[in-house]
């Protein structure tokens, strides 16, 4: 697929005439960078995988090529985003710039009018711009525009998916998903699960989880995980920590840092209540996600 991509977008703008917003349709994207005729009322834009954005339609373009599954997680660059986009309003009557929030709800009141501001934030809801028709979202506003929902995938009212990260196919996520992870197919992040992103904390590691693999109930990874794996409930696993390697008989044959036993696959991470050291040992336990659940 063409690294260069042109759309059509329909965007809305403040006072000042800067752009808040921009909403593609999937048939006004192309996968290319030749010349496309323009449609009256909507903005031309052109841009790369390889070239970060430089303005709000380029991000926005960006944004949708994630969500539309055009492009994975990572595959585009998205350096600078935070610094283009502005913190917008997002309100029942469509997005409003912040600094002129409070006269639009003096207006609003004056006229007898209720506006309902959802957040103030600088990515909207996934929901309000891209219609999938094969996922399962509880709670939308916890879903942002950016991120990549794989087919077939639930996520329930606590779960959460930052941009530039999320699911390649079936997936239970309860738990949160932060920038730039990927999590593949069959894989659950139970409830209050959390993953490492690499936009705060100084994390450089792009966090990566294998297929059939299961982040118990209030865990944490810090560190890219293999096929099969399972993250023992409670358990916040960081790429520095010591884990002592168990064999087949319980014994510890060594020790190692997590970030040691990164992508490797059939592993099952767990404390030990006696003395508190993590270990890790064969995964018996292949994660089966509840087929009826998700074929529904």
């Amino acid at each position: 697929m063409s690294n260069n991509w042109t759309g059509l977008g329909i965007g809305n703008k403040n006072k000042k005439g800067e752009y808040l917003d921009m909403y593609f349709h999937p048939k006004n994207i192309y996968d290319s960078d030749k010349d496309i005729e323009k449609i009256e009322s909507h903005e031309l834009v052109k841009i790369s995988d390889d070239i970060p954005p430089s303005n709000v339609p380029e991000a926005y373009l960006k944004l949708h090529l994630i969500s539309l599954r055009l492009v994975k997680p990572n595959q585009t660059n998205l350096e600078g985003i935070f610094g283009i986009l502005p913190n917008v309003a997002w309100t029942s009557i469509g997005p409003i710039d912040t600094n002129e929030l409070s006269e639009v709800l003096y207006e609003s009141r004056i006229n007898k009018k209720i506006i309902k501001i959802f957040s103030l934030d600088k990515f909207p809801s996934l929901t309000d711009y891209v219609a999938l028709n094969d996922i399962r979202v509880a709670d939308t506003s916890r879903v942002r525009l950016g991120a990549h929902l794989g087919p077939g995938t639930t996520v329930m009212h606590e779960g959460f998916i930052n941009f530039n990260a999320g699911t390649l196919g079936e997936a239970m996520v309860e738990g949160r998903i932060s920038q730039g992870v990927i999590v593949d197919e069959n894989t659950d992040i139970g409830g209050g699960a959390s993953t490492m992103g690499t936009l705060s904390g100084g994390n450089n590691i792009k966090i990566s989880i294998g297929k059939n693999c299961l982040l118990g109930a209030n865990s944490g990874l810090g560190i890219p995980l293999g096929d099969r794996c399972t993250l023992e409930a409670g358990l916040y696993l960081t790429s520095g920590a010591k884990v002592e390697i168990l064999d087949d008989k319980g014994k510890v044959i060594k020790t190692s840092k997590a970030k040691e036993l990164s992508n490797v696959s059939d592993l099952l991470f767990l404390r030990n209540s006696l003395t508190g050291a993590i270990q890790c040992k064969k995964n018996q336990s292949v994660n089966k996600l509840n087929q009826e659940l998700h074929d529904n």
